[in-house]
């Protein structure tokens, strides 16, 4: 006489509910993940070729009002063209060695863009937003011509 239990009658269809349980519960963070990993990345490299860029057209700009205003105009398209909010992002201009002005002949310009990235769907209630946001840096320097400046 066989003696059958009594939940293991009737097994049809569970793998697919299990399969689908389990598919949800692990793919739902891993979907999200690559996300905001990608969010990181987007921002990440904007603010690296936001510093690179215009590090590269003030150390190679023919006078310090060029460099300024060449500079801010890479830098401004830049922020747009990655999808940067002007806003989070500060900028810092730097010389070695320190002169009276910046930039100078044969000194290594140095632009630091700081800006920090929200993790999506974050919601702005009770300051989540500002409490998930991830802070990023990015450096570049670029050589001053010796020549720099002159006719």
């Amino acid at each position: 006489m066989r003696r059958w239990n009594h939940w293991a009658r009737n097994d049809e269809g569970s793998a697919a509910l299990e399969f689908i349980t389990i598919g949800v519960i692990l793919l739902v963070p891993l979907a999200y993940l690559v996300l905001a990993l990608g969010a990181v990345q987007e921002t990440l490299l904007g603010a690296e070729a936001a510093a690179r860029h215009t590090a590269r057209v003030i150390g190679q700009a023919e006078r310090a009002a060029d460099a300024a205003d060449r500079g801010d105009a890479v830098l401004a398209s830049v922020i747009d063209e990655y999808g940067m909010d002007a806003e989070n992002v500060a900028v810092s201009v730097t010389c070695i060695p320190a002169g009276a002005e910046c930039p100078t002949p044969g000194a290594t310009v140095i632009v630091t863009v700081s800006t920090h990235v929200s993790l999506p769907f974050v919601p702005s209630i009770f300051g989540l937003d500002r409490a998930t946001q991830i802070p990023l840096e990015a450096a570049a320097a670029q050589k001053v011509s010796r020549l720099w400046g002159e006719e």
